[in-house]
């Protein structure tokens, strides 16, 4: 055991200065990223991948961050296979022996950072399975990385707030270090349902939101290397995932106070005109969203995929201000670009089209029929995976495959509301009137129209939409009947049967709102137990999870714990 002691302490004493230079080379290397300088920013890391564990983390990390912009199976595999590398470069620095429990102690600074890189490429392998595949040995095993990962991360964390733990020169970036892995781990699982997590063998951790997000907010105002991603990954939190996952309330003012420092030191950082762009859409600033997002495309041009993430959002905000043919334009832009879903892109220039007055001339002559008819040609899988959102399209084009087809009745309404954009603008009185006026019309015309097989689910796809409106405006007993409308069709529905458990989750979150607490709870366990394989489910079970969550209900049965 001496030997290898000795030999240890030999590659420490060489490598002490080393860390610490490298861990200022890949500061730098970041700064550069943040600046724009994507490239100059690999080129800096390139040279030293193989022999620093840090050159190689953060190269790869970089990568991974390319890959899931673009969605891209060479991207994705490339990242994987770098992530990978990286990997057997911290593994080098390891302290060789099986297990970290009872040893922490005895780590040299330089083993203790090789242990929270180690842990950092095992997290961001798995996180890079989940994207790649969706067959379940490949999820499982994603688990098992993930679940590794997190048990180092455990045992550093707890010794570190140990009195054992000498703080050696670089303790702030080991620090950060740990705190992103805690902070990243309970956050993400605060956000599963239960029954996911036993899934990936995590029964028993929920995760505690609010620790992981203390941690994560510890550690992006701390200045080390790894506090840009804890402030990326709380910037998604506040902007995306509350909304997507979630409830839809979203952070404004903790999104604002975290852009804050980073827009002053990166005033043309893309990343940070990107999320300032999507705060103000919160805020239901729409315009001043629309200039910061267009400014994020000018800012720089070596990574269109920051392009594509900023077309998206602008298609939204003219779909918020109806102005059909400039969102169109943005689909279209996608469609022509973007390789994340053609099928979507595709579905969404038609929903537009189909907004139009009928003897409005199309831009580029584009017929939404044809259009539509492409839909389904387009479907693929994205490194293996379909994404929900696409399935939906596909499934709600299908109908115009017969000669003489049944017009959607608000078929960008209908997506809006699958990302939540009745939330966004709540704020703002004049938008959801506009929106009230479409659905009144499209409803007008529906009942005008001869019956056919999609009448009722068309008039409760209207019912659903037209509550959040009612819902905005602040008329509660008029959402409500929409709500009830929708539950009360369940029997009659063909073909949307997601209407009905979403209408029981928006029922339950009027009922939490108006202080009905159980009567939400009720419903929620409802949508949560009574329904299965409709169109978005997950994203359907997650909001469940955050309401019961907002309630302060038990979401899980199993006991929980945090790290």
């Amino acid at each position: 055991m001496s030997n290898g002691k000795d030999a240890n302490a030999a590659v420490n004493s060489s490598s002490q200065m080393t860390l610490k230079e490298s861990l200022d080379e890949c500061v730098e290397a970041l700064d550069l990223f943040l600046n724009n300088h994507f490239n100059e920013s690999l080129e800096r890391l390139r040279p030293r991948v193989n022999e620093s564990m840090y050159h190689a983390l953060i190269y790869a990390t970089v990568l991974e961050m390319q890959a899931m912009m673009t969605f891209q199976h060479d991207d994705i595999s490339n990242a994987g296979n770098t992530m990978k590398s990286a990997q057997e470069v911290c593994q080098r620095f390891r302290q060789k022996s099986t297990g970290l429990t009872h040893k922490s102690e005895s780590l040299t600074e330089v083993q203790l950072h090789a242990e929270v890189c180690y842990a950092e490429c095992q997290l961001q392998r798995a996180a890079l399975t989940f994207l790649q595949d969706e067959n379940m040995v490949s999820f499982i095993k994603g688990g098992i990385k993930v679940r590794n990962s997190y048990l180092i991360y455990k045992d550093l964390h707890t010794f570190i707030k140990s009195h054992n733990c000498l703080k050696g020169p670089s303790h702030g970036h080991l620090e950060g270090g740990i705190s992103f892995g805690v902070g990243a781990f309970n956050l993400t699982l605060s956000l599963f349902p239960p029954r996911i997590l036993r899934v990936l063998e995590f029964a028993g951790f929920s995760g505690d939101k609010e620790y992981g997000l203390s941690l994560l907010r510890d550690g992006a105002t701390a200045m080390n290397l790894r506090s840009m991603l804890c402030a990326l990954l709380l910037l998604c939190y506040y902007t995306f995932l509350t909304f997507i996952l979630g409830t839809g309330e979203g952070e404004v003012a903790e999104a604002e106070r975290l852009l804050k420092p980073f827009r002053l030191r990166y005033p043309r950082g893309a990343i940070f005109l990107f999320f300032a762009g999507r705060t103000e859409e919160i805020k239901g600033n729409i315009d001043e969203a629309v200039a910061l997002f267009e400014d994020g495309c000018k800012a720089q041009q070596a990574w269109k995929q920051f392009h594509h993430m900023c077309y998206w959002e602008l298609m939204w905000c003219f779909t918020y201000k109806q102005a059909w043919k400039m969102a169109y334009f943005y689909a279209d832009l996608l469609s022509q670009e973007s390789r994340w879903s053609k099928a979507m892109y595709v579905y969404m220039k038609a929903a537009y089209l189909s907004m139009l007055p009928k003897d409005e001339t199309r831009p580029f002559g584009e017929d939404e029929v044809q259009l539509f008819r492409q839909v389904p040609t387009l479907k693929q899988k994205i490194a293996g995976k379909s994404p929900p959102t696409e399935k939906f399209a596909i499934r709600k084009a299908r109908r115009y495959k017969s000669p003489y087809p049944v017009k959607l009745p608000v078929p960008v309404l209908e997506m809006m509301y699958m990302w939540n954009g009745f939330s966004m603008i709540s704020k703002r009185p004049e938008l959801t009137d506009g929106m009230m006026q479409t659905l009144v019309e499209a409803e007008r015309t529906l009942l005008e129209s001869p019956e056919n097989e999609y009448s009722v689910d068309d008039c409760c796809v209207i019912h659903l939409l037209k509550g959040l409106c009612f819902k905005n405006q602040g008329h509660f007993q008029a959402a409500e009947e929409c709500f009830n409308k929708v539950c009360s069709s369940e029997k009659k529905i063909k073909f949307d049967h997601y209407l009905v458990p979403n209408s029981l989750v928006e029922l339950s979150l009027l009922y939490i709102d108006r202080g009905r607490r159980d009567e939400a709870i009720k419903l929620l366990h409802k949508a949560k137990q009574n329904y299965k394989d409709y169109s978005m489910e997950s994203r359907t079970q997650f909001r469940v999870h955050a309401a019961l969550a907002k309630v302060k209900a038990n979401p899980g049965e199993d006991e929980e714990t945090h790290l």
